[in-house]
């Protein structure tokens, strides 16, 4: 599991891919420190596990599926990520709970500044933007970011200048894709509910509560 709170650029020192898999070399600095054989680091908010490592670089494998589902593969030697190992139980949850688990790719279709902030508009699923709530959390790139409004087939987040000049978001322009991943929590409830696609939604009343376990 991870926050969502980048903790370095890192820099790609080669991606050597094949039609269904690849290994991605990382140039890192900070997510090196404590980080041994096997553990996840959070690649563009893509959990990934690291299978060699040295003072300098990490290398990881990317399976077909993730290759599939993620913007991994548009990724080029030079380019930057975003890094960040996994949550320790002793860390500060500064962002919201992010399993690395990406749900679809987004394509930023609009930017623009207001005040201080970078509004940043991105085009989505219906599917997927019916997981998402107005001042809710999603994960942008494995950036944990607060929606500021939801559509039907996008929406938008507020950016500090700290999260644009420290992440991928800085380098990023109209066009480009990211990856998605909604709040773990929400997508719970939703299944709870039963309001996901394959599932009409079932009204909420007295009955309902009390047999799942809310009323006594």
């Amino acid at each position: 599991m991870f926050t969502g709170i980048i903790e370095e650029l890192g820099t790609v020192i080669k991606l050597d891919a094949t039609k269904d898999s690849a290994q991605l070399c990382i140039e890192a600095h900070k997510v090196l420190i404590g980080t041994q054989i096997g553990d996840s680091i959070a690649v563009n908010g893509v959990c990934l596990t690291v299978t060699e490592i040295t003072t300098k670089l990490f290398t990881v494998d990317i399976m077909y599926e993730t290759l599939n589902k993620t913007n991994l593969h548009e990724l080029k030697k030079g380019a930057k990520v975003n890094l960040e190992r996994a949550l320790q139980l002793q860390t500060r949850l500064g962002g919201h709970i992010v399993s690395g688990h990406v749900d679809a790719i987004g394509t930023i279709y609009n930017i623009k500044q207001v005040g201080i902030a970078n509004i940043i508009e991105v085009i989505t699923s219906e599917e997927l933007t019916s997981y998402l709530i107005p001042k809710g959390s999603i994960a942008i790139d494995g950036i944990s970011l607060t929606l500021v409004d939801v559509n039907k087939d996008k929406f938008s987040v507020s950016i500090i200048p700290h999260t644009f000049q420290n992440t991928t978001l800085g380098f990023k322009g109209v066009g480009s894709k990211v990856n998605l991943e909604t709040d773990i929590l929400g997508k719970y409830v939703a299944k709870f509910l039963r309001i996901d696609k394959n599932q009409e939604k079932e009204d909420i009343s007295l009955d309902f509560l009390a047999s799942h376990g809310f009323l006594d």
